[in-house]
């Protein structure tokens, strides 16, 4: 059913899931994808069973800090550098706002507009409030796209965790036989499952997010366990 004008209306749309989504899956993926790879690599050289499990929880540890820090120190420069152009675009309001009402009329013109027309919705615009039209019309900035560092923060290292997780509780179970092919199989499982689900809360088709995902995730994996028996031969 159809929202009736002035009323505000029913759509759903998933643009306010792409700070904690891309953080989420991030995390997930490489929590799954290096713990993984980590086990493979040093079963594969021939290490003991309650080494691979200690080297595998540091190595949840160690990722969970350095994608918390990752995240914050390079979300935090996108952060400071739209508080940047929100201030230059602040001073050049106040500087000469004639010269911006035309800036912005010339953007709604290149969108589409008469120019009349462009030139009265600048106006109107800037007069509820022209920084935000600004902000959001010539910046590109919304409140939608904007950077949070401590929110990236958190849920790349909760997702790192979460994701971790899943080959460690594998390890931790498997026989020291059964360990490689087991946690190939599952984490292969994991990946699989994260790549719908993110496809799905995206909005993207399940079989490319889930193929996307997976495969490039076996690929680590292989490219470490390859690595882990040329090292344990040679040693």
């Amino acid at each position: 059913m159809k929202a009736r004008p002035g009323r505000g209306h029913a759509e759903q749309h998933r643009g306010d899931r792409i700070a904690w989504l891309r953080a989420a899956v991030l995390g997930a993926n490489d929590g799954i994808v290096s713990t993984a790879s980590l086990v493979l690599g040093v079963a594969s050289a021939g290490a003991e069973h309650r080494t691979i499990l200690l080297t595998s929880v540091s190595g949840l540890i160690a990722g969970a800090m350095s994608m918390a820090a990752g995240e914050f120190v390079s979300v935090h420069s996108q952060e400071d550098t739209e508080k940047a152009d929100l201030a230059r675009e602040r001073e050049e309001l106040k500087q000469d706002p004639v010269g911006e009402h035309h800036e912005l009329a010339a953007i709604y013109v290149a969108r589409g507009l008469d120019v009349a027309l462009a030139e009265q919705v600048a106006a109107q615009l800037m007069a509820h409030d022209a920084l935000d039209a600004h902000t959001r019309d010539e910046l590109g900035l919304s409140s939608t796209t904007a950077a949070r560092p401590m929110q990236a923060a958190w849920a790349s290292a909760a997702s790192f965790s979460v994701g971790a997780v899943l080959p460690i509780a594998v390890v931790a179970v498997a026989s020291p036989a059964q360990l490689i092919p087991w946690v190939s199989l599952a984490s292969l499982a994991f990946l699989a499952g994260l790549g719908a689900a993110s496809a799905r809360l995206g909005g993207a088709p399940l079989w490319s997010g889930t193929w996307r995902v997976a495969f490039w995730g076996s690929l680590a994996m292989a490219i470490t366990a390859g690595a882990g028996i040329l090292f344990g031969a040679v040693a």
